[in-house]
């Protein structure tokens, strides 16, 4: 294969991921009320980063890297609980949770195909559904204009938030493959210029801004360190861990290529050491991507080549903040439509996590119950156990911590451990069942 086809089948595979990777930065810097500047310095990093952690990934050695052609980007379940620690202990916070639950992924990873079995679906999917309940008045709030701007609720951005919308279920519904799997980009891209031509859009910012910048640590200052935000950091990433194993397992199966223990505790390591950078560099939590999955489906082409041009493509994108600007031009409203659909995917990811389980066993409906009301209770209620002492508020003080602790524990105690039968109901079954064949 020549240089220019896997360069082609390389930026391919970057399109196919851009629209997500570049939204997470978009949707955390709004919410935590970032400055074109700074919100522009987030995408940049978040590309650089994409583009180091797809290399520690394929990149294959001793020590970390599954060797697998795939691709990671910045998880979709970090949205929620990065916005929850930034309101609640600020933006320092957030990096000193990513790095921290960075480095323990990194120590624990030999170990983490242990702790997998703990984080069952029952308990994953009902994780992704809080997290992705949790964040639809964000989109909904941005579909309007944005929460306190001058025109919240006018017709014009609620006609720009719905037309994204529609364009995007138009796409997944008309198109197949590659296609489908940029609509979210396209939606974004048709709603700014439609929006430039409602003079919603200020390229001011993207004038001003350089051509080149290098990356440095600690952009947003030194980061600080709570137990609550690790905690919730952890469990997130531990949920990023079984949709990566999954999509290692998948990728194995389309490449022939068998994976063992030590291969998946390298693949845990190059996770860890990619989020770790992520949080030095003040970017996001990454994970292996399920889009670019299908994508070596459809192209057919399985080489490790094409992953490396593709995050190299990424890494160089990193180094250009001019691109990085365009990206936050994006209106409010427009922003607003499109994730309306990718939260509304979060939850939908949740739903079809929980369609694995045996729902015809009440004690799993009741675990589903309680750690999604808890989730969504403690976070419409931040308020609920403010009075208990601190170290409990650790597991109660958080919807998402709340919720997964809860799912956690009840999956024990229902499907992890083996309650012994009284005698008398023993002995009372047996007489039914005597009685049954004599009938």
């Amino acid at each position: 294969m020549n240089n220019g086809k896997v360069l082609s089948l390389g930026l391919q595979h970057v399109l196919a991921m851009y629209g997500g990777a570049i939204i997470v930065p978009l949707i955390v810097g709004g919410a935590l009320g970032l400055t074109q500047q700074q919100l522009t310095y987030l995408v940049a990093i978040d590309l650089f980063m994409c583009g180091v952690a797809t290399l520690l990934q394929v990149w294959k050695n001793r020590f970390f890297g599954i060797g697998l052609p795939v691709v990671l980007g910045c998880t979709f379940t970090a949205v929620g609980p990065m916005i929850a620690i930034g309101g609640s202990y600020g933006v320092s916070a957030i990096y000193g949770s990513i790095i921290t639950a960075g480095l323990l992924v990194v120590i624990l990873a030999k170990y983490l195909g242990k702790l997998v079995r703990f984080f069952p679906p029952i308990v994953t999917g009902s994780v992704v559904t809080i997290i992705g309940i949790t964040l639809i008045p964000v989109a909904m709030k941005d579909l309007a204009g944005g929460e306190g701007s001058q025109d919240f609720g006018d017709l014009s951005n609620l006609a720009l938030g719905f037309g994204v919308l529609v364009l995007i279920i138009v796409l997944y519904r008309f198109t197949t493959g590659f296609m489908r799997s940029v609509s979210v980009l396209v939606g974004l891209i048709a709603g700014t210029i439609v929006a430039s031509f409602m003079g919603k859009v200020n390229f001011s910012g993207v004038s001003e801004e350089a051509w080149v910048h290098i990356p440095h640590f600690f952009y947003f200052g030194a980061p600080t360190f709570n137990i609550t935000a690790i905690l919730t950091m952890f469990l997130v990433l531990m949920v990023g861990i079984v949709e990566s194993t999954g999509v290692y397992f998948a990728v194995s199966d389309i490449c022939k290529t068998k994976v063992d223990e030590k291969d998946l505790a390298n693949g845990y390591r190059a996770e860890g050491l990619a989020i770790t950078l992520g949080g030095l560099f003040n970017a996001f939590p990454y994970t292996a991507y399920s889009q670019n999955v299908g994508l070596l489906q459809l192209s057919g082409v399985r080489t490790r080549n094409v992953i490396f041009a593709a995050s190299g493509i990424l890494i160089v994108l990193g180094f250009i903040p001019k691109i990085a600007a365009v990206t936050t031009i994006i209106p409010s409203s427009v922003l607003g439509g499109a994730m309306v659909a990718m939260f509304g995917m979060v939850i939908s990811s949740g739903i079809k996590i929980l369609s694995e389980v045996d729902l015809a066993k009440q004690e799993n409906l009741l675990i589903i119950a309680c750690s999604v009301g808890m989730g969504l209770g403690v976070t419409v209620v931040p308020d609920l156990f403010a009075k208990l002492p601190q170290s409990v508020q650790i597991l109660t003080g958080n919807g998402i911590v709340a919720g997964s602790f809860t799912a956690i524990v009840l999956n024990i105690v229902f499907n992890m451990i083996k309650v012994p039968e009284h005698k008398q109901t023993k002995q009372m079954a047996a007489s039914l069942n005597e009685e049954a064949v004599t009938k």
